[in-house]
């Protein structure tokens, strides 16, 4: 089992959720951030200089199988890229369990 962590823009959010349940992947967790980027400069819209040192962005955590994982690495890559500086990051760990509380099902089983 792998953990995907992805931190992406907040305004890609909604095609990366769509993205996700057409790979089936249907339970995630996620939550607003805030978080410093590698771009110095701010930007100018309308005459006003905003900051852009202080990002908003979300933040995905999912558990899947090891057969979701590449599938679900590229619906979020494909989704969330606007080639643009900031797109953000994804992050893949290893995950040894999973339990499920209510059932005590434990490993994939946990996952569906």
């Amino acid at each position: 089992m792998k953990k995907i962590e992805a931190i992406i823009r907040k305004s890609r959010f909604k095609a990366v959720k769509d993205a996700l349940h057409e790979v089936e992947v249907n339970f995630f967790t996620y939550w607003d951030v805030t978080g410093v980027g590698n771009e110095k400069k701010g930007h100018v819209y309308r005459g006003i200089s905003y900051s852009t040192s202080d990002i908003q962005r979300r933040y995905i955590s999912i558990v899947v199988s090891d057969e979701f994982e590449e599938k679900t690495i590229q619906a979020i890559i494909e989704s969330a890229k606007t080639g643009d500086i900031g797109d953000g990051k994804i992050f893949v760990s290893e995950i040894r369990n999973t339990y499920r509380i209510r059932t005590g099902e434990q490993g994939n089983e946990a996952l569906n």
